[in-house]
Order: C-alpha cells, then sequence, then structure tokens
C-alpha cells in the first residue's frame, strides 16, 4: 500500500471532500480521467496528491501505475487561521478560513 499526504491546503475539507467521494475505489487511471474534467477548484490539489502517490507507487515500490486502485481517500480538517474584518462602530467580525489534510492511498488491483 502506497499513500500521499498534502497538508495545510486552503480549502474547506467538505468541499475536498465532494471530490473524493467521486474517486475513491476507481483506478488510477480512471480517477486521473474524472479529475481532469470537473468543474470544482478542489479538484487540482486532489490531482496532485493522486499524482504523487502514483509516483511514489512507482519509484519505491517498483508498481506500475496502470495496475493500481484507490483504496481510501479522505480530507481531514486541518488548522483555522482566525482573521478579523473591521466593521463599522470599532467593531470587528471574526472570519476563519479552513485548512485541510488530503490523503490518498493506493494499492496494486487484484
Amino acid at each position: 500500500m502506497v499513500k500521499a499526504i498534502a497538508k495545510y491546503i486552503r480549502m474547506a475539507p467538505n468541499k475536498v471532500r465532494r471530490v473524493l467521494n467521486q474517486i475513491r475505489g476507481k483506478s488510477y487511471k480512471e480517477a486521473l480521467m474524472i479529475l481532469e474534467f470537473m468543474p470544482y477548484s478542489a479538484c487540482k490539489p486532489v490531482l496532485q496528491v493522486l499524482q504523487s502517490a502514483g509516483a511514489n507507487a512507482e519509484n519505491n515500490n517498483g508498481l506500475k501505475k496502470i495496475d493500481l486502485e484507490i483504496v481510501e481517500a479522505c480530507a481531514d480538517a486541518g488548522t483555522i487561521l482566525k482573521r478579523f474584518r473591521p466593521r463599522a462602530q470599532g467593531r470587528g467580525y471574526k472570519i476563519q478560513k479552513p485548512t485541510c489534510h488530503i490523503r490518498v492511498k493506493l494499492s496494486k488491483s487484484i
């Protein structure tokens, strides 16, 4: 089993999960095609993590990318960047900028 992790991606985890649900359980090649043509902005970091996992499998374990399938794909919440926006009459409104950690695991299909 081969994995790749991207940490502190500046995107809400629920937006990334919407993309990961589409590729979970698919083959590596099929997942790449799905990610290229989906209209969501979360596809780009997920695509990078998937390609990184494929490169790890090829270089570190000597596996072929064609034989791989996605076993696990998840997005966990990371730290939240906290900012304040100035408002009228000296008030400040809190703005929370979420981050997430994307984890993809690949294994050889049987």
